[in-house]
């Protein structure tokens, strides 16, 4: 059987500042990201198997990419936790705001690994990641790729 890629498009919104930046970015603002994630694998042959002919059920990856991402990020900020701004993210959580504290600096290309990680470790054995696309603007996205990640 042939191998094929299934991509299925995600879109939340979040918020994020880049610390120590040198340009705009270095204040609090948002994007509405778009999230087109791709994997890889051999459809269901197996003809009693309700999934046959799939390579993934596409409610199957919505479920684990909602759960790992959209509705993690969505509507949330994020900061680097180990800035100052853990101090912002103090104040903006005790007046109710969700925040989320990561181990990175809040870029796409940082985001995106991530994802990749969070998204790989549930995906069932037989199907693999392969490629992510974070898009923070119309004209600016990051990609991973798992070819170039070997």
């Amino acid at each position: 059987m042939t191998y094929i890629r299934i991509t299925k498009l995600f879109s939340f919104e979040t918020g994020h500042a880049l610390y120590g930046y040198d340009g705009k970015c270095k204040n609090v603002h948002g994007h509405s990201y778009k999230l087109s994630v791709t994997v890889f694998g051999k459809p269901i042959s197996d003809k009693n198997n309700v999934k046959y002919g799939m390579v993934i059920d596409f409610g199957d990856l919505k479920k684990i990419v909602k759960e790992e991402i959209v509705n993690v990020f969505d509507h949330a900020t994020v900061f680097n936790k180990n800035t100052p701004h853990v101090e912002l993210a103090k104040e903006l959580e005790d007046r109710g705001h969700n925040v989320l504290l990561v181990d990175y600096q809040p870029t796409s290309e940082m985001m995106v690994i991530d994802f990749a990680k969070k998204i790989m470790k549930r995906l069932p054995e037989h199907i693999t990641l392969h490629s992510l696309k974070l898009q923070e603007t119309d004209s600016s996205y990051a990609e991973w790729y798992a070819n170039d990640n070997l």
